[in-house]
């Protein structure tokens, strides 16, 4: 993992085609602008999870094996 340390309204660039601006910081709380392709998915980590876990529950009829779950591909 690479870390990084940034200031307000300085960027990070990601191969030729991403780059992450820091917004803003107020506290604990950080503002982030991310300029990509169209074809580049972003999202939240717990949103993914999210998703993922419905995609799951929905494949699986809502059972709760976790047997049967392991047996699923995650997407």
């Amino acid at each position: 993992m690479l870390v990084l340390t940034r200031k307000r309204g300085q960027t990070i660039r990601i191969n030729n085609d991403i780059e992450i601006y820091v917004s803003s910081i107020d506290g604990d709380s950080v503002k982030l602008g991310i300029s990509a392709p169209a074809d580049v998915t972003i999202m939240r980590k717990e949103l993914l999870e999210e998703v993922q876990a419905s995609n799951i529950e929905a494949n699986t009829g809502g059972h709760k094996d976790l047997s049967l779950i392991k047996k699923i591909k995650k997407y």
